[in-house]
């Protein structure tokens, strides 16, 4: 959210002035002022703009939320974290990463009120200028980054056609307080439904529902076909010759049931205390057997 008083290098330059009259920062005011006023301009870059050079101007961000650019940094963390955890990173840096994720993401539309942002937090739209309400829809903006970070969150991977389930940015509280009912259209576009317990969510990909339920073992997959027959995989990996069907949407399989330890999604402790157990042979390690 851009403050709404600051719109200009001049307003930076008379909060200063203002602030300088205070004994308790007239020194600080004295010593940084110039480093102040160009980390300023280098941020915002209003030297730069034509037409309107010097301001910004209504949905631009003058006391607005700026949805798309919020949806921009929140991949850009994830991708930042997700770069830190395979190259294994000081538990200091995977801890920070998380809180800053953590941080961003509750300055989404869906983690809004309806009193804050004076519309439906939920609608695909760029900006919330202050008493405009929503401005410039964003569908091709804001939308895509959340369907990639909300991926992401549900620590779903795909590399060298293989399917991995990690969940790290998944919330405990995400999972169901009691059973329920979900919906969706399958490969044919047929109406669905499925039976969801307690302690589980699922979600749809390529058309196919997944349903994570948390457990107290290690991480298992489930694969049900449509002819009756199951295969259950150990570990959080579908290989790429299984995937495959999932990804030529075929029909051939019904559903996957993922089993998630619960120690593997964020429930009162911090990224770091969950990479000390990230090693070979731990929860979310890749695995990529079979039985059954």
């Amino acid at each position: 959210r851009f403050h709404g008083d600051i719109r200009s290098v001049r307003d930076v330059e008379s909060a200063m002035e203002q602030l300088a009259q205070r004994p308790e920062w007239s020194d600080a005011v004295a010593r940084d002022r110039e480093a102040v006023l160009e980390l300023f301009e280098s941020v915002f870059r209003h030297r730069s703009y034509t037409g309107r050079s010097g301001a910004m101007y209504a949905y631009e961000g003058i006391g607005c939320i700026y949805w798309h650019m919020v949806a921009k940094l929140l991949l850009a963390v994830q991708e930042t974290l997700d770069r830190a955890w395979r190259e294994r990173s000081p538990a200091p840096v995977l801890d920070g990463l998380t809180r800053i994720y953590l941080r961003v993401q509750s300055g989404i539309g869906y983690r809004k009120a309806v009193g804050e942002v004076g519309a439906f937090p939920t609608d695909p739209y760029s900006h919330t200028p202050a008493a405009g309400g929503m401005k410039q829809p964003g569908m091709t903006g804001q939308v895509k980054e959340e369907i990639l970070t909300r991926l992401g969150e549900l620590g779903v991977d795909v590399e060298a056609g293989a399917i991995r389930f990690r969940p790290r940015l998944l919330s405990a509280e995400e999972f169901l307080g009691e059973s329920t009912t979900f919906r969706w259209f399958d490969v044919r576009g047929d109406a669905r439904t499925l039976d969801v317990p307690a302690s589980a969510l699922a979600f749809t990909f390529c058309q196919i529902p997944v349903l994570y339920e948390l457990i107290d073992a290690e991480a298992s997959i489930e694969v049900a076909f449509t002819d009756g027959s199951s295969r259950t995989l150990e570990g959080n990996v579908i290989d790429s010759a299984l995937a495959s069907d999932l990804f030529d949407r075929n029909g051939r399989i019904e559903r996957i049931r993922v089993g998630i330890p619960r120690s593997a999604v964020l429930e009162g402790e911090t990224a770091s205390s969950r990479a000390g157990r990230e090693a070979p042979g731990s929860d979310l390690d890749d695995h990529d057997g079979s039985r059954g």
